[in-house]
């Protein structure tokens, strides 16, 4: 089993789901994540494959959203905080 995830942030609930799919016992359980907060990760997880290590910063675009908003980007974009209204202003 691969579990495949958007982003890793605290772990947390990385951390239940590898716990919950361990119970039926596959040959393999690895996981996947296309971006990896690692500074933020609360818990040791052995992720298998993670694209890229980012810093605590929020990311928007390809699938990550801010209030539904930004979801549709085709690239991965931070937010500047003091920007976050503005942001939500013009969209």
């Amino acid at each position: 089993v691969l579990i495949v995830e958007d982003i890793i942030d605290t772990g947390l609930t990385m951390r239940e789901l590898y716990h919950q799919l361990s119970l039926k016992k596959p040959f393999t359980l690895d996981i996947c994540t296309l971006l990896y907060k690692k500074v933020n990760c609360k818990v040791d997880l052995n992720i298998k494959y993670a694209c890229k290590e980012i810093e605590d910063k929020f990311v928007i675009g390809y699938g990550l959203d801010y209030d539904n908003l930004g979801r549709n980007y085709d690239s991965i974009y931070s937010l500047i905080e003091d920007d976050v209204s503005v942001w939500n202003e013009k969209n």
